[in-house]
This record gives C-alpha cells, sequence and structure tokens, in this order.
C-alpha cells in the first residue's frame, strides 16, 4: 500500500466525503432542486446554484475514462509504487473523478473502456483512506 498523502481537515465542503471513506462509502451529492449530480463536494449546485444539496453513496462501479501512466515519479510518496496510473473514472451514477488503477502492470492492464470498482487504500491506518479503482470482470 502506498503512502498516500492525507487531506488536510477540516476542508472545506469535504467532510462527508472523507467520512464516506472511513465507513468504505464512496459518496458525491445531488442536487435537490434540478436533480443534478454534484462532484466534487461543494456548497452550491453548478448547474442551478441552489445549495439544497443531499449525499448519496456510490455502487463504486465505472468505466475508465482515460488514463495516463507515470513512469518516472520525484514525489516521495509515490516512489515505492513504481510506474502506476492516473486516470479518470467515469461512475455508473454519472459523474467523473481522477483517481487511480490498480493493476500488476500499469502499462499493459489498463485500457479505455474497462470497468473497474472503487477500494479504498489506507483503511487499516485509521486515518483517511484514499479510493482508488481495480479492473473487474
Amino acid at each position: 500500500m502506498a503512502n498516500r498523502p492525507q487531506p488536510l481537515l477540516p476542508e472545506p465542503n469535504t467532510g462527508p466525503f472523507w467520512e464516506g471513506c472511513k465507513a468504505g462509502e464512496l459518496r458525491y451529492q445531488t442536487c435537490d432542486a434540478c436533480g443534478a449530480v454534484v462532484f466534487t463536494p461543494r456548497l452550491h449546485c453548478p448547474s442551478c446554484l441552489s445549495g439544497d444539496l443531499s449525499w448519496q453513496v456510490s455502487e463504486g462501479e465505472g468505466t475508465v475514462y482515460t488514463y495516463s501512466v507515470v513512469v518516472q515519479n520525484r514525489v516521495p510518496a509515490f516512489i515505492e509504487l513504481g510506474a502506476y496510473s492516473v486516470a479518470y473514472i467515469d461512475l455508473d451514477e454519472g459523474f467523473r473523478m481522477l483517481s487511480t488503477v490498480l493493476a500488476d502492470d500499469p502499462m499493459r492492464d489498463i485500457h479505455v473502456g474497462a470497468r473497474v470498482r472503487v477500494e479504498f487504500e489506507g483503511q487499516e491506518s485509521g486515518e483517511y483512506p484514499v479510493p482508488v479503482f481495480r479492473p473487474i470482470g
């Protein structure tokens, strides 16, 4: 498991998201006024500007929209990873998030359109787990 950087809390608008990660839930918001799916967490709907947002729990499955593989890396928290992916994931509930897809060989085992499922790295440490994805099927 990587020693991924942790959020610096309190962080505006994201507390319920990180508490969800601690509970093994990938949370996102929906607008009660217009029904828009909202991610990343915020105070107002970007579609209609309403402040009436509700938290939802994602099933945690989606599709790789695009990705890149980092081969050379000088960030101390990520050196132990070797080559790793940075990917945009389109979740089935209708939002896109930036994360990573964990694979034995990220140069070969990840592709656009691959189905993935969320996992949470760091749940054992007592800090805030980070949502990451693994290929399914």
